[in-house]
C-alpha cells in the first residue's frame, strides 16, 4: 500500500507546514514526508511538479492532489473518521472549526510583525499595535475553547485535534518573541511544545542549513 505524501517546506520557516505534519503526527496518521527547500534555486520546478498553486503543504494520495491547508484537514477527517481529527461533540466540533478557520484566514499582522522563526529566540520583537491586538484575541479565543470544552486535557477542547495544529505555529511564535501570556495561555503553549512531535518538528527546524533572508529577523 503506497502511503501519502505530505509535500513541505523547511521546518524553521513554514508554519503552514507544521499544521498538517503535526496533525497527521500526533493523531498517527501514516504518511511520507517531502521537504522541498523554500525558494532556493530548484524552488520554482520542485514544487510545480506536485502542488498546483506552487505552495506547500500539499497532500498526494495515490491519484488525488489536496493542496490547501484547510482541505487537508478535512480530507484527513473523511478518510479517517474515528482518529480524532475534530472533535466528537458537535458543539465542540463547530467551535473548533471555526477556531481553526479564524486562524488560517486572520491573524495577518501578528504573521508579518513575528513570523516564524524556531531558530531564533528574539523576546520583546514585533511589539506592533496591531501584533499585539491579534494576540489579544487569541488569548480570549484559547481561553473560550478551554472553557467551554476542554476539561479532558491540556489542549483547546481537551483532547489534541485540528484546531490545536492550526494554532501550533502561533505557539511557536510565542516562545521565539517571548511574548507575555496570561496563565491559561502559557499552559497550552508549554503543553504543544511538550508534545513529542512538535519537538521532533522544532529540532529538525534548527538543524536545517538553508536560510531564507526574507523570512529573517535581524
Amino acid at each position: 500500500m503506497t502511503l501519502p505524501v505530505l509535500h513541505i517546506g523547511n521546518k524553521n520557516y513554514s508554519s503552514w507546514s507544521l499544521r498538517p505534519w503535526l496533525l497527521m503526527k500526533v493523531l498517527d496518521l501514516p504518511f511520507q514526508e517531502h521537504l522541498i527547500p523554500l525558494f532556493d534555486e530548484n524552488w520554482d520546478a520542485e514544487v510545480a511538479k506536485v502542488s498546483p498553486s506552487r505552495k506547500v503543504p500539499c497532500l498526494t494520495d495515490g491519484d488525488v492532489t489536496v493542496w490547501e491547508t484547510i482541505a487537508i484537514v478535512e480530507y484527513l477527517h473523511e478518510h479517517h473518521p474515528g482518529a480524532g481529527v475534530w472533535p466528537a461533540n458537535p458543539k465542540a466540533r463547530a467551535m473548533a472549526r471555526c477556531a481553526a478557520n479564524e486562524m488560517h484566514g486572520g491573524f495577518g499582522s501578528l504573521r508579518s510583525a513575528m513570523p516564524m522563526n524556531v531558530r531564533k529566540s528574539l523576546p520583546g520583537r514585533g511589539r506592533t499595535e496591531a501584533a499585539m491586538q491579534d494576540i489579544a484575541r487569541i488569548e480570549a479565543l484559547w481561553s473560550d475553547c478551554r472553557k467551554a470544552h476542554g476539561a479532558a486535557g491540556p489542549f483547546l477542547f481537551g483532547r489534541f485535534c485540528a484546531a490545536d495544529a492550526m494554532f501550533a505555529p502561533v505557539v511557536s511564535r510565542f516562545v521565539t518573541y517571548g511574548v507575555e501570556l496570561a496563565p491559561v495561555s502559557q499552559a497550552y503553549v508549554e503543553a504543544v511544545m511538550a508534545l513529542p512531535a512538535m519537538e521532533a518538528w522544532v529540532e529538525a527546524g534548527r538543524a536545517e542549513p538553508w536560510t531564507v533572508s526574507h523570512d529573517e529577523v535581524d
